[in-house]
């Protein structure tokens, strides 16, 4: 089978799920799975409902109609009045997100944010399921928590691998099916999700359990540029990328490839396509077995809104490996991403992200035994294969205030 993913930006209006279409009739579209996220900005936008349940604001009802109205107007615009099953389903869709807001006993953040943010998925897939069968291209469309499994571990929730296998070879690989990314199930049958961005990582489960011929990511990007076009200037396609070589780049925080994503296909070999769905005569990028990189260039990675800690003992004592165990201990239990960590003989310094806005409560823990100190919004600058030329270049940005090489790679902390 192929599987083809479909990102927010590829379907955030009726134009772009026409698109989906030309796509589909460009490349064939038999023995095919595709997988697609919430259309547009609407994670964003189903998380400021979440954020208004939860925290009983008066705009709850608003941002609700907001979303509502946003998928009724792609939705006429693509049927006019003439498919009345669609309407019926997305209104039944936002009938059984208000019954969850009404019944919920839960007071778990977490739990709530993944009961909530997939309706997001399973509206845009029923949208653009309705409109290919209205335009022929019959299609099956599945609910993805029916196959994919998962712990409870909400908001990034680990894969069981062998049940969602088991679930997964039931497909029929002669047909055509439109499934949502990001979203899954644990055993007792409530909605997890495996990271934002998940949506890639979704595709390459289901490449692996598939054996899929390959796994073509559809964006409005070239392919895989050696930096972020809204970042820096004269950036250049990768043609080729390794296996390795992307896990590194998704490591270090690029953001055109899901970091869970590659190690699934490169068990099994599977080639992962990154294309435009703009240009489709283009080739884009493809990350397979091979060079590190076609054309070989430094890669450039900038991460935002990074904290810059600096820990050292109380007594003046060294920091030595049971400081470094339970500090990073700590950095784990509060969901704290370490992206560059460097020590002394007296400090410890690390730079993280703080996505689940925990870092205030780590504080407070940590100060009651070390000494700390730290900068908020500082940017993170990984060189992928740098030169000095480059490292100066990016060096004249701000201040330097932590700065890291190993062979190959260069990481600058700035303010």
């Amino acid at each position: 089978m192929k599987i083809f993913k479909f990102g927010g930006a590829s379907v955030k209006d009726a134009n772009g799920v026409k698109n989906v279409l030309q796509v589909l009739m460009h490349e064939g579209y038999q023995n095919t799975l595709i997988v697609i996220s919430a259309m547009g900005k609407m994670t964003n936008a189903f998380e400021k409902i979440i954020d208004s349940y939860y925290h009983k604001t008066e705009d709850l009802n608003q941002n609700i109609e907001f979303v509502k109205n946003y998928h009724l107007e792609i939705t006429t615009n693509l049927f006019g009045d003439k498919n009345y099953q669609i309407f019926v389903e997305v209104e039944q869709l936002f009938a059984q997100l208000r019954k969850f807001l009404t019944t919920n006993k839960s007071t778990d953040y977490d739990f709530i944010y993944d009961q909530i943010v997939g309706y997001g998925e399973l509206l845009s897939t029923k949208i653009i399921s309705a409109y290919l069968n209205e335009n022929e291209i019959q299609n099956n469309w599945i609910d993805v928590r029916e196959y994919i499994k998962t712990d409870a571990n909400y908001r990034d929730a680990y894969v069981n691998w062998e049940q969602s296998s088991a679930n997964i070879s039931k497909l029929n690989p002669e047909k055509l099916y439109v499934t949502q990314g990001f979203l899954s199930a644990d055993h007792n049958n409530k909605t997890t999700t495996l990271g934002r961005e998940g949506s890639d990582y979704t595709a390459a489960i289901f490449a692996y359990c598939l054996n899929a011929k390959h796994l073509t990511i559809w964006k409005d990007v070239e392919g895989v540029l050696n930096a972020d076009p809204r970042f820096f200037n004269e950036t250049q396609l990768l043609k080729q990328i390794s296996y390795s070589e992307a896990i590194e780049m998704a490591f270090y925080g690029a953001s055109v490839i899901h970091p869970k994503t590659l190690k699934p296909l490169e068990n099994k070999n599977i080639p992962l396509y990154v294309r435009s769905f703009f240009h489709l005569d283009l080739s884009g990028t493809m990350v397979c077995k091979g060079l590190n990189l076609i054309p070989e260039t430094p890669c450039l990675i900038l991460k935002q809104n990074q904290i810059l800690i600096s820990i050292s003992a109380l007594d003046f004592s060294f920091m030595v490996e049971h400081n470094l165990s339970e500090l990073f201990k700590i950095l784990h239990n509060y969901k704290l991403k370490v992206n560059l960590i460097q020590n002394s003989a007296l400090s410890f310094s690390v730079c993280i992200e703080d996505k689940y806005n925990n870092f205030k409560q780590f504080l407070s823990e940590v100060k009651l035994k070390y000494k700390i100190s730290y900068l908020e919004n500082v940017s993170l600058y990984t060189i992928r294969h740098a030169n000095q030329k480059v490292v100066d270049s990016i060096e004249q940005k701000g201040l330097v205030l932590l700065k890291q090489a190993t062979k190959g790679t260069v990481q600058v902390v700035m303010q």
